[in-house]
């Protein structure tokens, strides 16, 4: 991670990575050029009221934005290739995972199921950047919601507003075997690949895609996943992903996960970092107490 002491370095990198000049990023924001070059070279700070326009366009996390737009900047660190911020260079990496099962207690009331078409549309719009969210799929994350909504959820900060999200579907065998084999991509499936998981003599549960943009709310939704499993009368479940981000690929073989495929690593188009792979496993190992 980068570490920043200005709002505006941390507007000028976003420029660069999305090649937008001032003009173009003044144009987004409905402010005059000479307005983003007082915010880049630290003449001004930026209006509350366009803070959380620069927050809705550029999807920076509002906490990173807050602490460095002040007149006495908290220094932040924040990797646009993970779209992650942390207070302190210790705080940069995913603890191991035996600590995430001795916190796994640890919940907080910002999380919540998603309800809303505007949570969907803003986490479509936070995905565009590592995936393509065709319509279909639109439909089969609402159907996810309603099939599995302790799994499907919004993490926000203290102030409401989108700090990460987690989205799991419930997969019919068929089409498990069909990602497994790579015969489907998941940008394919579809709602009738879901199904009721209760039905099913052994669940699959597969998490298309569960981000944050801090660890520590990274933790909260990973906790909410590990407890939910954890409590399961049908412990034959099996969970599988594709994720494409390197930086939980240890965490994810310490919590049991086999890796099954891996694709080629390099960056996609908007420059961000991807290692997609087909990873599967079952956390009851790991989630017992003697382990």
């Amino acid at each position: 991670m980068k570490k920043y002491g200005a709002i505006g370095d941390v507007l000028i990198d976003f420029r660069k990575i999305n090649q937008l000049s001032q003009a173009d990023f003044a144009a987004r924001l409905n402010v005059d050029i000479r307005t983003v070059q007082r915010w880049e070279n630290g003449s001004t700070l930026i209006k509350p009221d366009k803070e959380e326009d620069i927050v809705t366009e550029t999807m920076l996390p509002y906490q990173l934005v807050r602490n460095l737009n002040a007149s006495v900047p908290i220094p932040t660190y924040y990797d646009f290739s993970l779209r992650k911020y942390s207070l302190s260079k210790l705080a940069n990496s995913l603890p191991d995972a035996r600590w995430f099962k001795k916190n796994l207690e640890i919940a907080t009331k910002r999380i919540r199921t998603l309800d809303y078409n505007s949570d969907i549309e803003y986490i479509v719009r936070y995905m565009q950047f590592h995936k393509k969210i065709t319509k279909s799929l639109r439909e089969v994350i609402r159907e996810a919601v309603r099939l599995l909504p302790e799994m499907n959820l919004i993490i926000t900060d203290d102030s409401g507003y989108y700090s990460g999200h987690s989205l799991i579907f419930p997969l019919k065998p068929e089409a498990y075997e069909k990602l497994r084999s790579r015969e489907l991509n998941e940008q394919e499936l579809t709602v009738n690949d879901l199904t009721n998981h209760r039905k099913l003599e052994r669940p699959i549960f597969f998490g298309f895609d569960i981000t944050a943009d801090s660890n520590d709310n990274n933790f909260y939704l990973t906790s909410q996943l590990f407890r939910f499993v954890r409590d399961k009368p049908n412990q034959k479940y099996l969970f599988c992903s594709i994720p494409i981000r390197y930086d939980n690929l240890e965490v994810s073989d310490q919590i049991g996960l086999k890796i099954v495929w891996e694709g080629e690593r390099g960056k996609n188009e908007h420059g961000l970092e991807v290692f997609p792979r087909f990873q599967e496993g079952n956390f009851k190992n790991f989630l017992s107490e003697n382990n």
